[in-house]
């Protein structure tokens, strides 16, 4: 298939973040940083209303939006290298999940879980592959 698309030439795309709205910043870092083990890497608002969170190759953007609930729809996708192990932490700390593990016929290993918001966050792992989250997905 030809690409018929229209590039910009000389324009370098680096990374993309998108934001998760989330309605409590402080309950949002109860399971990004102190559960998932994240890390705050940027804070902005007094009081704070945006905040970068990184480890390893993820990163995720916080962004306040009072009165916020989740949705239907998974608003991440978070590639790992051991998604059983990241389910079981996720819950015997009490996370919800939204879709229970699962092998996939598509070859990936995955479970869908919710944050304080609702917001669902897709956890994938390659089966056959113990480097899942080492090329980004």
């Amino acid at each position: 298939m030809a690409d018929s698309t229209v590039h910009e030439p000389g324009v370098t795309f680096g990374r993309i973040a998108g934001m998760i709205p989330v309605s409590d910043i402080s309950s949002a870092l109860g399971l990004y940083r102190d559960i998932l083990g994240m890390s705050v890497t940027f804070a902005n608002g007094d009081p704070v209303g945006f905040v970068i969170l990184e480890r390893d190759a993820a990163e995720v953007h916080l962004t306040l939006v009072r009165g916020h609930r989740g949705g239907s729809h998974n608003v991440a996708h978070l590639m790992v290298a051991d998604a059983t192990r990241l389910h079981d932490h996720l819950v015997s700390n009490g996370v919800r999940i939204i879709k229970g593990l699962r092998d996939a016929d598509y070859g990936l290993r995955g479970f869908v879980f919710a944050d304080p918001d609702g917001n669902r966050i897709d956890v994938g792992q390659r089966l056959g592959d113990a480097e899942g989250a080492s090329d980004g997905g």
